[in-house]
């Protein structure tokens, strides 16, 4: 493998968690509901699923527990925030900080152990093509898997009446109520989606990326996702696009201190946050842009009339 491939390969990795992280919240917020919880739903999933691999030494196991365990966390904010109709944005937070507490507590006896990574998979013939083969068809599952939920994503929100009638909801969800529409049961399924997919992001972390455990491995690309969701516009295409943009500009930073460029190591590790300031303010000064795609009920709390 050449230069330009590891480099490609590398970007493709680091992007990966970003990509599962922000799609699975794109899901959610186009119901109408804003987690800030991503953060700490990404790092509990990084530590569950680094203890299950560890302790069975089956990595898709891990994986499996990583994403179950983002949805079950998922839960606790979908009932506090759909059924309590608690804040989102303190709420939202308050999980965050939960998240990053507890999984130093479930990760403390495994710092410092080797981890159990993830294999590639390599698909049969395809794998065998000149320099494409081994950067799209020779890689982990969790890989795979990100790239069929943009796609997967994209086909339910515009082409089927479920991702419709979720896509109302979230434009407008006392309409939506009065159409029959199940406004909580929609938007607690969105949310258990976008919390499997963001434990599926620290699953990732811990099992490819990096295979061991490391506290606050997940370095806040929870809310690099939640800045790639209007990145994108909430459409996710874009968000795919956005995750891979991100991703480059990590590992950016990474070649620059490599090569020994003559700038503070600091300020090369915070480059990937102060991209997504830039690219917020960006888009901030284009209100049309903003408003185009946003649901107008997001971060609104719902109760039905009885």
């Amino acid at each position: 493998m050449d230069l330009t491939q590891a480099v490609i390969l590398t970007i493709m990795t680091a992007a990966t968690p970003l990509l599962l992280a922000a799609i699975g919240e794109l899901v959610v917020e186009r119901s109408g509901v804003l987690n800030l919880g991503v953060e700490g739903m990404i790092i509990m999933g990084a530590a569950v699923a680094f203890a299950v691999a560890k302790l069975s030494g089956n990595p898709y196991l891990g994986a499996l527990c990583g994403a179950l365990t983002g949805a079950a966390f998922s839960l606790l904010f979908g009932f506090l925030t759909l059924t309590l109709v608690t804040n989102q944005v303190a709420t939202g937070l308050s999980l965050t900080i939960l998240g990053l507490g507890l999984s130093g507590m479930i990760g403390e006896s495994f710092v410092g152990q080797a981890g159990v990574p993830l294999n590639e998979i390599a698909i049969p013939v395809l794998s065998s093509i000149p320099f494409i083969g081994p950067l799209l068809f020779n890689q982990d599952i969790i890989f795979y898997i990100s790239i069929l939920l943009i796609f997967g994503v994209s086909w339910f929100l515009f082409r089927t009446r479920a991702g419709l009638r979720l896509r109302a909801i979230g434009d407008n969800h006392h309409s939506a109520h009065a159409l029959g529409t199940p406004v909580i049961r929609t938007r607690y399924l969105a949310v258990m989606f976008g919390g499997a997919c963001a434990g599926l992001a620290g699953a990732q972390l811990c099992l490819v990326y990096t295979p061991q455990w490391v506290e606050n491995m997940s370095a806040g690309r929870g809310w690099i996702a939640l800045a790639l969701v209007v990145f994108g516009s909430w459409r996710p295409l874009r968000v795919l696009a956005g995750a891979y943009l991100f991703g480059a500009v990590t590992i950016g930073q990474l070649h620059a201190q490599a090569l020994g460029v003559a700038i503070p190591s600091q300020f090369l590790s915070a480059l990937p946050y102060l991209a997504t300031i830039v690219v917020l303010v960006l888009i901030s000064r284009n209100r049309r842009l903003t408003l185009m795609n946003t649901p107008a009920c997001l971060g609104q709390g719902f109760v039905p009339d009885r």
